[in-house]
């Protein structure tokens, strides 16, 4: 079993930056694939990017690309979700999520954290 937190989540105006981050616990961090996804309100909970566990390989919605980066931290049981040059359609609940391929973590992963509030204004 895979616990998951966010943090990081907040209130910041168009053009701006945040940081997500996801610590987790139970089995070995490193044998996980890690990914984000976000719901908005009204709309279904959609990928955002994924990160492989060694972190060689990584992947990414297309309207995300190129202003958010995702990585991580195996020594601190940690991924992030850089994101930048924010718009107000980023406004969702952020949720990270974890499986043992990268594949899956992408299509349906097994484990999820609670979510994490990111609202941008115009």
């Amino acid at each position: 079993q895979e616990q998951l937190v966010e943090s990081g989540g907040g209130f910041v105006q168009a053009g701006g930056s945040l940081r997500l981050s996801c610590a987790a616990s139970g089995r070995p961090f490193n044998s996980y694939a890690m990914g984000w996804f976000r719901q908005a309100p009204g709309k279904e909970r959609e990928f955002v990017a994924a990160v492989s566990w060694s972190g060689d390989y990584t992947r990414y919605a297309d309207s995300v690309k190129g202003r958010f980066t995702i990585s991580r931290d195996n020594a601190k049981n940690t991924v992030y979700l850089q994101m930048n040059s924010l718009k107000p359609d980023d406004t969702a609940v952020y949720y990270c999520a974890a499986d043992l391929n990268l594949a899956t973590t992408i299509r349906s992963p097994d484990y999820w954290g609670q979510g994490t509030q990111v609202t941008v204004s115009s």
